[in-house]
């Protein structure tokens, strides 16, 4: 009998195994009796300690007596940006060991796209359209910044982003549900691996919860006001998939979305990401957004702020004090339970016990994290090779012979602070590579000028040289786009054409006949409507990286090609934002039949007959480039078509197969896309969606078959009575090259 409770016992603890590596919604029951037992010793003041996340001013050489008094009281839960080695080793110490409970603490940072190592910044890994890139990458990241003690990371940022001169849109996984939820939850596991107790791993923070990509106008941290089901639709679907994937935290967003603070709002925190997404990890609010809810006109004080984020459900407020401050007083004015601060603490300890710090708290000292390993560099090298869009190549004038005399301008050819991007804090300009050490290092065939010494730079004093240099050459290379500091938070920008005056000095260096190459490095799409015409091929490298001017020197010459596929819509102008491909089609929808451009209105035409359709005057209706594209150095071409069934139940899958061929001369990589339409919804559906995506490596002349397969589950949405489910009816297909372009069948889903 003993014997056989033994087997069972081990049955039930594999199982339990397996399904922890599924999931963290599984909670250890030896960690929850833990958390229990400690919640039973810990003071009022010290379970309040546990949700306040607390950082220094990294001028302060000493660590502050306050603040050590605070920690040896157990009333810090966590630290941000503690970078000094020996100031986050002695806060341990501290916690650890003089703090009444010896909990420990959690030292979190800004990790976005890399540590030491750059990567492409979040949206250029986003065109890569590869999850293990993505994975692959926050690995590295989380490699090299444990052997810093950071163990939390506040990424991967999930936020559809769907108007480009929003900031953040470079921290974004682009404007398609389904390529952000394929991405944040390999963000995921690079972060946190299969075991985040593992010291070489970091807690991930899914972030921002939720809809901060919709701020109106792309102003950042403006107001959000969306239905519930374009909410669950599309901008819900990342953060399912990261906490499927075992997202240890969720960070609420500085928006309302609805007249409701994220920050405040029970609803959202409570009801959807406990309730219905069974998330268990700890919340932790974005810097100051406890307070800011004041400035919302939500809150009356700090007080009150405070006592609306503890009844929406936030576990942690960080570097405000709403919670230090008044949590204690709300609990005696029975205005927050003791229960509900208890749930709080129960979250994060949790993640502590997961994160294997109440067993290896101390940093490990032999672990130093291979900053810049030869293997880290290869794959930043490789995320820029993947990531880099080719936009237009007339008359195939890329690739370059290693020969060609090249000229060398621009303000972003040799900027290795700017190419790192946002987000960076921890990059450093001495290890990036740009594109003229690449040239110095492997070819000497090239002179170079400036231009402008910076991208916003109005001057022409540097004109003159950089045409001299131009005419001299065979080629011209322009690296052009933005600042690092012109994305990312608190950045956005109306005009998004490049600034300064480089459309300028683009004009005048196509005054000299040369055929002009642009490559650009920015942080969101770049309107280059003014001067598409006045270049002959065009890469967007966005903000590389590390090892951009290695990988960009072997796409211009063919040693690579650009694989890259755009993980948004690139506008014309920035009056048609926001853009995104994934539109409803309105009842009066443009085509190319009805559409008149502007400037063929004859004089004095009847007014009814102009401006009956939806669309701009004077740039139509469609984007620049649409969502999905790319040029690669060889061509491709789609044929045959074909699905398995006319008809499919609700229990069915439907094989959708395609044959492509590599028409060009060269091998190349093609990423075939499928999108569906469902025709007639309860709810009007959008006039395209992504639902699955291949890799297909072709060699010059070959052709392949690829097969997708979907199901009903993939045609589901949230309708008006907020129920998720498939209906039945007529659905398009389309399988190609981008959102614009693909060969169409149809298809009828019935019970």
């Amino acid at each position: 009998m003993k014997k056989r409770f033994l087997l069972l016992l081990l049955l039930v603890t594999i199982i339990s195994c397996k399904e922890n590596k599924k999931t963290s919604s599984v909670k250890d029951t030896t960690h929850e009796a833990k958390i229990e037992a400690l919640l039973s010793k810990m003071t009022l003041e010290e379970k309040i300690g546990q949700t306040n996340l607390r950082g220094m001013n990294s001028t302060e050489s000493e660590l502050p007596e306050k603040l050590i008094a605070a920690v040896k009281k157990g009333e810090v839960g966590a630290f941000l940006n503690i970078m000094n080695l020996e100031h986050l080793d002695e806060l341990q110490r501290i916690a650890v060991e003089e703090s009444p409970n010896g909990i420990p603490l959690i030292f979190g940072r800004d990790v976005i796209h890399g540590f030491k190592t750059m990567f492409p910044i979040p949206l250029g890994l986003a065109a890569t359209w590869n999850a293990q890139m993505v994975e692959k990458s926050s690995e590295i990241a989380a490699f090299e910044a444990s052997g810093a003690g950071i163990r939390w990371t506040f990424a991967p940022m999930l936020d559809i982003a769907r108007d480009s001169r929003w900031g953040r849109i470079a921290e974004s996984p682009g404007e398609d549900p389904y390529l952000a939820t394929i991405l944040g939850a390999a963000y995921i596991k690079g972060f946190q691996g299969e075991d985040l107790s593992s010291p070489y791993r970091m807690a991930a923070s899914a972030k921002h919860y939720i809809a901060y990509g919709a701020a109106i106008g792309g102003r950042d941290y403006n107001t959000v006001d969306i239905s519930e089901q374009l909410l669950r639709n599309v901008y819900l679907p990342p953060f399912k998939a990261a906490i499927d994937a075992g997202s240890a935290t969720v960070m609420s967003s500085f928006n309302e979305i609805n007249g409701v603070p994220a920050t405040g709002n029970e609803f959202l925190l409570k009801d959807v990401l406990r309730g219905e997404l069974k998330f268990d990890g700890f919340v932790v609010s974005d810097w100051d957004s406890v307070i800011e809810m004041i400035a919302h006109g939500f809150a009356s004080d700090e007080k009150h702020a405070g006592e609306l984020a503890a009844k929406a459900g936030l576990d942690m407020e960080m570097t405000s004090t709403a919670y230090e401050n008044y949590l204690k007083e709300l609990i005696e004015e029975k205005k927050v339970s003791v229960e509900e601060l208890n749930e709080f603490v129960r979250n994060i300890l949790r993640i502590k016990f997961r994160l294997g710090l109440f067993k290896n708290p101390y940093r490990n000292k032999e672990h130093t994290g291979n900053l810049y390993a030869t293997a880290h560099l290869k794959e930043a090298k490789k995320a820029v090779i993947e990531s880099t869009v080719l936009l237009k190549n007339k008359n195939s004038i890329l690739p370059i012979s290693e020969k060609t005399k090249v000229a060398i301008i621009g303000p972003l050819a040799n900027a290795p602070h700017e190419q790192l991007g946002t987000w960076s804090f921890d990059g450093e300009k001495e290890h990036t590579n740009t594109p003229l050490d690449a040239y110095k290092k492997t070819n000497t065939n090239f002179t170079f000028a400036k231009g402008l010494d910076y991208s916003r730079d109005t001057s022409k004093k540097g004109f003159q040289e950089a045409i001299n240099i131009a005419k001299k050459s065979d080629v011209i290379l322009f690296f052009g786009g933005e600042e690092a500091i012109l994305s990312g938070e608190a950045h956005s920008r109306a005009n998004i054409n490049l600034p300064g005056a480089q459309e300028e000095l683009i004009n005048e260096l196509a005054k000299t006949g040369k055929p002009i190459v642009l490559v650009i490095m920015a942080g969101r799409p770049i309107t280059i409507t003014n001067i598409i015409d006045k270049v002959d091929a065009v890469l967007m490298a966005w903000h590389p990286g590390t090892m951009g001017g290695e990988a960009l020197y072997e796409i211009v010459h063919g040693i690579k090609s650009p694989e890259g596929r755009l993980p948004v819509s690139w506008p014309k102008t920035a009056g048609q934002l926001p853009y995104f491909y994934n539109h409803k089609n309105t009842g009066r929808p443009a085509d190319s039949t009805n559409y008149v451009p502007m400037d063929e209105i004859p004089v004095a035409a009847w007014q009814s007959s102009l401006g009956n359709k939806s669309h701009y005057l004077d740039v139509g209706f469609t984007p620049h480039f649409p969502f999905g594209y790319g040029l690669s150095y060889t061509t491709f071409k789609y044929t045959d078509i074909s699905i398995s069934k006319e008809i499919i139940n609700f229990n069915e899958d439907l094989e959708i197969k395609v044959s492509i061929t590599n028409t060009g001369k060269n091998d190349g990589k093609e990423i075939a896309q499928l999108y569906i339409q469902d025709v007639v919804g309860s709810i009007t559906r959008p006039v395209k969606e992504l639902k699955r995506f291949e890799h297909v490596f072709l060699k010059s002349g070959e052709t392949k078959e690829v097969t997708f397969k979907i199901s009903a589950k993939d045609l589901e949405f949230v309708n008006h009575k907020m129920i998720k489910a498939a209906e039945e009816g007529v659905f398009n297909i389309w399988v190609g090259p981008n959102a614009s372009e693909g060969l169409k069948t149809s298809f009828s889903l019935k019970k």
